[in-house]
């Protein structure tokens, strides 16, 4: 079977977390014995072109614009769809497999890929295709409820976006996914709901999955880490997302403060980040700067717990769920969007309204004292992860979908 799959970003120049699916897939299918292409962009005119990695091929088309004109590009975006139809139509694909094409590919690359013949299915990973960002978390929502606030009106976006409204964007995509996408894949039930809720039709639901095991690390760079980065004697709480309000930077920054009284050798492990924009904090706040995706794998080791608290309204799937229970990492997350599908409350981690920092930091602090418990939800976290969310099984289902 050729299959080919488009995402505006795709490892290694660029660790997206779509775009990790994406290539974890491709790895997948190709060990199958099928014949795997990816059509992905670059912003970075020397590097378009096409080569070969991991046994397949990539083509990499050039695409750059303001932002301020996405709206629009991302429904047709005259840069790359003439270059998409060729390859398409040199290859040939039985199916075509979209993941975020909002940003440079464009939705129109959808309708290329049915009339060419070929089975068509596109994962949605954010809300992007009802919406031109993250939904903004209301401080009224609970975890109960959060949900009733998630039905999108024209006059709240056209209030919240402004000059970068489009009228006719979000009718055009429900258009194109109806017309020429066989199925809608959301990477989590509570993604699906929302995109139910805001009239995306034909919703499908396929976790993303992991390799544990590629979760390995030798102990002793583990140990250079730490003490190369002062961070011996720690109890390290690694953060799990850029820095940036709806991810919940502000939650982790205030409970590490209470934090630090009932754990004063806590420190906060910023990984991805330099830091710009945090400033005047007298608190121990260590930050990685960007890395290699090989060296996250050190940053998890490391760690005593990971903490997932964003305030997005839906954060649909976060992909450092998976990684932290791959390392055996207990895990406190958020319970607005996907977490609590993969995180297990009291079990594998908690659960937490990540807007109750008091809540927050009681929840970490239970797990740095509890060493054995939180051993405990790492493993069961491992457990979890390699029994329900492996990259086999992910792999499988979407297989049954190709070939029905």
């Amino acid at each position: 079977m050729k299959i080919l799959y488009l995402s505006d970003d795709f490892p290694p120049d660029n660790l997206g977390g779509a775009g990790v699916v994406a290539h974890n897939l491709a790895k997948a299918f190709k060990e199958l014995g099928h014949d795997i292409y990816v059509v992905s962009t670059t912003q970075d005119k020397s590097k378009e072109g096409s080569y070969v990695q991991d046994g397949f091929k990539i083509y990499k088309i050039y695409s750059r614009y303001h932002r301020r004109w996405r709206a629009y590009f991302s429904l047709y975006n005259p840069q790359t769809v003439k270059k998409v139809s060729k390859i398409i139509a040199d290859i040939k694909p039985d199916v075509i497999h979209a993941h975020n094409v909002h940003y440079h590919l464009s939705y129109h690359c959808l309708k290329i890929a049915k009339k060419s013949g070929a089975k068509v299915f596109l994962t949605a990973h954010d809300v992007m295709s009802i919406n031109y960002g993250k939904i903004k978390l209301l401080k009224e929502a609970t975890c109960e409820n959060y949900l009733d606030y998630c039905k999108l009106s024209v006059l709240g976006q056209i209030k919240e976006f402004k000059k970068r409204y489009n009228p006719a964007r979000n009718l055009i995509i429900k258009r194109y996914l109806k017309k020429y996408v066989d199925k809608t894949i959301a990477v989590s039930d509570a993604l699906k709901s929302v995109l139910v809720l805001n009239g995306i039709t034909n919703v499908g639901v396929i976790h993303n999955g992991i390799d544990v095991n590629v979760c390995e690390v030798d102990q002793e760079m583990v140990s250079v880490f730490k003490k190369n980065n002062g961070l011996e004697n720690k109890k390290i709480i690694l953060f799990g997302g850029r820095i940036s309000e709806g991810k919940g930077i502000n939650q982790a920054i205030e409970s590490l403060s209470l934090i630090l009284k009932e754990v004063p050798n806590a420190v906060l492990l910023i990984a991805g980040s330099d830091g710009k924009g945090i400033n005047n904090i007298n608190l121990p706040i260590k930050f990685l700067g960007w890395i290699r995706r090989n060296e996250m794998n050190i940053v998890y080791s490391a760690c005593s717990i990971v903490l997932v608290p964003s305030v997005y309204i839906v954060d649909s799937f976060p992909t450092v769920n998976l990684e932290a229970m791959a390392f055996k990492k207990p895990v406190i997350g958020t319970c607005f969007g996907g977490t609590p599908e993969v995180v297990v409350d009291g079990e594998t981690g908690y659960i937490v309204n990540s807007l109750d920092v008091n809540l927050l930091a009681d929840k970490i602090i239970d797990l740095l004292r509890d060493e054995q418990k939180a051993i405990q939800f790492g493993q069961n976290g491992y457990e979890r992860v390699k029994n329900y969310f492996n990259l086999d099984q992910q792999a499988a289902k979407y297989f049954k979908l190709y070939s029905n």
